[in-house]
């Protein structure tokens, strides 16, 4: 202690004195006590002892901070500080200096720092520049310090546009740095080729060491090297995408450029890389290939079906042309037969055929009779037992041969006796089954008449003979005239007896004739090339089947049986169902390729064949129906063969509707003769309603002229691969890569297949690079002057830095001085006046508000320094914890409840000290703006989003905001409440702190009811 006279020493004691002192200097004072380590010799760290007002006021802290020294400043072993303070500690009494510029740990003043040992203790006196006036030398620093924060925002801002730029371009972007290609920078597009496999920091080859035995680390080598830009096109590289360790690597093809990276002294220090995936054009281009062979073989095979295509249709129609003319030459011999034939079917005995001449026998037309029972077709026949004869052949299948029977029909509009020989026949299928009754007549009407004659002249003649007899004497005179009469009579009967003699032979003759037609109608029948049956009554049983019919199901019984049990498959059928409403309706049904799974003989598997065929009812005599009558032709194999073609044509459709790419023929005449789906979209056209039209008119006459010389050239006979330029219409143009593909076909060109590629997205990705790299080299250049700005500026503040030595907090602290002084030397009574005290109180508090708003604002401008704070793994359950014990009287006073639910985040990586401002500020505000009506109720939650955030909820139950005050709740000395003291500065620093870290922060609130402040901070 330096020397003091007595008398003062005692009128005030030494401690007394002291504390006077330390309270009353302007510089500030600390005592610290070393902290040593395990070896006891090396100081380790400082604890603060004591702090003078000056000194927790220039520093912030408290009396006795419960901190250490490197605790709360880790920067000062870095400057030299925390050196300084062990040598002057170790120098045993002797005095040091250091001066500082101390800019971290919430710092940026000017040190001027004396340190000496006192026993155990460190002393330590300084004085902060802050304090003082600033020279204007020191003035000049500042602004030129203002100017550099300002460059170095900027520069940072323009830094972080074109970092945004990249990881917004629509290609892959990358930056290596060093010669092992060292990722420094990958944007999104690019990190997605290898999904969550990290990237950063890490040398490609061993970030992608799948591209081992690919080409592109010696690219690179070379790239790095040379200098020499490398531009890739439609490469093929193969990598690991969803890290899933595949043998096989999926192909891709990309289109990526190499640019080496040059440092400030013109060295390569890296490489950029521009890339992106054209692995659609190059696939949609092989399929495209595929699809030109694929057609080509599917034309040979369709060429191959067609033919045989033709040979089938060829052989059905030769085959239908055959049975065309056997049935018109059965019909013929029916209808031209010289005797009558007709047939009856069934106890009704229905007329089912009639020829021309049974038709003129009865006198009525053949449409009238057929179909219809004999009675009522001839009504006339009613009682004259013909229906008889035919129902007793029918029961006992025993042949009528009728000679010279007589018959009353109708001539003329009368009735005639008219006489017939005839024969009622039995009619069987070839199982024995009875058909029908077969009429074959012959009119005898005239040798009846004449044999009549005869026999009337004979009685004539015993007549006159008895006459002469017994008028002997009067005919004696006539004998002569009568044995001439006699002679004559005896050739006449000679003539009849010839005439009736030869219309026997002609009858017999007839017969057989009949008989021969009927097994000529048999043998046709039979041997006919259509499938033929006849389905009797409504269970539809087969009463009559061709051999045509029985080859469809070679290996079943379908005689006698109902065709629902002899072709069960066909039950559900609509074939069936036609069956059923033929026999009901009479209405006759025809089909044409009809498709019938039946079962396959041997195996029972069903097939799809494919028939045409009528469906007939048949009548019986009262014209009722009685049957169905089918005639069918299998045409399985032309049906199958059309749907292998229209197969074929559906398939290549659907291919080339699937290619992302314009597809089309052109014929010789410049019109589409098919086009895919894709020129919908383009030309807002079905594909159906461009065919027929000509280029020309579909694309436009500006599209049409850039097209026409390829056009020409195509025709010729050339193959042809372009770009072009195509405006379509005036609101839409493409660039497009075309392939026009000639036609050959008898060695001349026929017309050409069209194949466009829309590349409209690559070329201005291109463009777009292009001007990327334009402005990334005018960027370079900018950030390369403002770089040589900043370090002339560095230079600058480097030679001025030690010459500041006042700040601008030094004028109020001088007025505060002056007030206390004055405070100090007005008389008692002065400072009772009414208006004295108040003054001086407003004074004091304008005096002391004007320095919590320069700390403020110190505050805010080295916040808004702080882009990128050290970060580490902070606990939160912990943080908040520690925050609570500070808010602890509060919590008290206000019975206050606090709700803490962050197990789902254990651990959040921020800034400590910037996390801990966040979480006291949005919990210091929940308690102190709470609704005097109701405790305080608060909540502080933590959950993960999917967004990769992690949100940190504080719902109160407070006072809330309105709308108005929702928008200004975040501003800078914004006071919404004034009856609670603040300064309006806590939310405006939550605010910048949370989006410096690159995150956001938001409120929900009703007035009256409470507030919900959420902030999502980056993972």
């Amino acid at each position: 202690m330096p020397d003091i006279p007595p008398a003062t020493l005692a009128s005030a004691p030494a401690d007394d004195l002291l504390q006077a002192l330390l309270s009353v200097s302007l510089t500030g004072i600390i005592v610290f006590q070393p902290v040593f380590g395990p070896d006891d010799s090396t100081i380790a760290d400082l604890a603060y002892v004591h702090l003078n007002p000056a000194a927790q006021r220039m520093l912030q802290l408290p009396e006795r901070p419960a901190v250490t020294f490197l605790a709360r400043y880790p920067h000062a072993q870095e400057t030299g500080i925390f050196a300084f303070f062990c040598a002057a500690f170790l120098a045993g009494g002797e005095t040091r200096r250091y001066d500082v510029n101390y800019q971290f740990d919430g710092l940026d003043n000017f040190f001027h720092l004396q340190a000496q040992r006192s026993g155990a203790l460190l002393l330590v006196s300084f004085t902060d520049t802050a304090d003082h006036a600033r020279t204007a030398v020191e003035e000049t620093l500042r602004e030129s310090q203002a100017r550099e924060r300002e460059a170095l925002a900027e520069a940072e801002l323009q830094r972080q546009q074109l970092r945004s730029v990249f990881e917004q371009a629509p290609a892959m972007i990358c930056i290596f740095e060093g010669p092992a290609h060292t990722f420094q920078f990958v944007n999104p597009q690019y990190q997605a080729l290898v999904g969550e496999r990290p990237l950063l920091g890490r040398p490609i080859g061993e970030a992608m060491p799948e591209l081992a035995d690919q080409p592109i680390f010696d690219l690179l080598d070379e790239v790095y090297r040379t200098g020499r830009t490398f531009y890739a096109t439609e490469m093929l590289v193969q990598l690991d995408h969803h890290n899933e360790d595949r043998r096989e690597l999926e192909k891709r093809y990309y289109n990526f450029i190499y640019q080496a990276r040059h440092n400030l002294a013109g060295t390569i220090d890296g490489i950029f890389v521009f890339a992106y995936d054209v692995t659609p054009q190059v696939l949609a281009r092989q399929q495209v290939q595929q699809l030109h062979e694929e057609q080509r073989i599917l034309n040979e095979q369709l060429q191959a079906a067609n033919t045989e295509l033709a040979a089938a249709v060829a052989r059905a129609e030769q085959a239908q042309a055959d049975t065309e003319r056997e049935r018109n030459l059965l019909q013929a011999l029916l209808m031209q037969a010289p005797v009558a034939i007709g047939l009856f079917q069934g106890p009704n005995q229905v007329v089912v055929a009639a020829n021309e001449q049974l038709c003129a026998m009865w006198g009525y037309p053949a449409q009238r009779v057929l179909g219809r029972p004999l009675l009522l077709a001839v009504p006339e026949l009613q009682g004259q037992n013909f229906d008889y004869l035919i129902a007793q052949v029918a029961a006992t299948r025993v042949p009528f041969v009728g000679t010279e029977l007589p018959a009353q029909l109708r001539r003329n509009g009368q009735l005639e006796t008219r006489y017939f020989d005839f024969v009622y026949q039995p009619l069987y299928d070839p199982a024995g089954e009875m058909l029908g009754v077969l009429d074959i007549a012959i009119d005898v009407t005239t040798q009846v008449q004449a044999r009549q004659q005869v026999q009337t002249l004979n009685e004539e003649l015993a007549a006159t003979n008895e006459e002469l007899r017994v008028t002997n004497e009067e005919l004696l005179t006539s004998n002569t005239e009568l044995l001439l009469a006699q002679l004559q009579l005896q050739e006449l009967t000679q003539a009849l007896e010839g005439r009736v003699e030869l219309r026997t032979r002609e009858a017999r003759a007839a017969r057989a004739e009949a008989e021969r037609q009927r097994a000529l109608l048999e043998r046709l029948f039979m041997q006919a090339p259509a499938a033929i049956c006849i389905l009797r009554g409504p269970e539809l049983v087969y009463e009559l089947v061709n051999p045509g019919y029985q080859q469809l199901f070679p290996d079943r019984q379908l005689l006698g049986l109902p065709i629902a049990e002899a072709l069960p498959e066909i039950k559900d059928h609509s074939v069936y169902l036609s069956f059923r409403e033929v026999f009901e309706t009479g209405r006759t049904h025809q089909a044409q390729g009809m498709l019938i799974p039946l079962a396959r003989p041997g195996d029972g598997v069903l097939e799809n064949r494919y028939f045409n065929y009528i469906q007939q009812a048949r009548f019986d005599e009262q014209g009722r129906i009685d049957g169905v009558m089918v005639f069918a032709f299998e045409v399985t194999e032309q049906v199958q063969a059309r749907q292998a073609s229209e197969a074929s044509a559906q398939r290549l459709q659907l291919l080339t509707d699937a290619l992302p790419v314009l597809i089309s023929y052109v014929d010789r005449d410049e019109r589409y003769q098919f086009a895919n789906l894709a020129y919908e979209a383009w030309f807002k056209q079905r594909p159906a309603e461009l065919m027929g039209r000509q280029v020309r008119e579909v694309v436009g006459e500006a599209g049409y002229r850039n097209v026409k010389a390829y056009m020409e050239r195509v025709f010729a006979g050339e193959r042809l691969s372009f770009d072009a330029r195509m405006p379509y219409r005036d609101d839409f143009f493409r660039h497009i890569h075309v392939d026009y593909i000639p036609d050959w076909r008898h060695g001349e060109v026929n017309g050409f297949y069209a194949l466009v590629s829309d590349v409209t997205e690559q070329v201005e990705a291109q463009q777009h690079v292009a001007a990327a790299n334009e402005q990334l080299r005018a960027t370079n250049a900018d950030l390369d002057a403002l770089n040589k700005q900043l370090r002339r500026t560095n230079v600058d503040l480097d030679n001025f830095i030690y010459t500041a030595s006042h700040d601008l907090k030094a004028p109020i602290t001088n007025i505060e001085g002056l007030l206390h002084a004055l405070t100090e030397q007005l008389p008692p009574e002065v400072l009772q006046q009414h208006l004295v005290e108040p003054i001086l109180t407003r004074m004091h508090g304008s005096v002391e508000r004007f320095k919590r708003t320069l700390d403020y604002l110190t505050d805010v401008s080295k916040l808004q320094q702080e882009h990128a704070q050290p970060t580490a793994p902070v606990a939160l359950a912990a943080m908040i914890e520690d925050v609570r014990q500070d808010l602890l009287p509060l919590l008290r006073d206000t019975d206050a409840q606090l709700n803490v639910d962050v197990d789902a985040c254990p651990t959040i990586l921020f800034s400590p000290k910037n996390l801990r401002s966040v979480v006291y500020n949005l919990l210091s505000n929940a308690l102190k703006y709470r609704h005097p009506d109701r405790p305080p109720v608060v909540h502080i939650s933590c959950l993960p989003d999917a967004g990769g955030y992690l949100r940190l909820s504080v719902q109160d139950n407070g006072l809330g905001l309105d709308e108005s005050q929702r928008a200004r709740i975040f501003g800078m000395f914004q006071r919404l409440h004034t009856h609670v003291e603040g300064s309006g500065i806590g939310l405006y620093m939550v605010k910048k702190i949370v989006e410096n870290a690159g995150g956001s922060i938001r409120v929900e609130s009703e007035l009256g009811q409470g507030s919900t402040f959420v902030v999502d901070l980056p993972t």
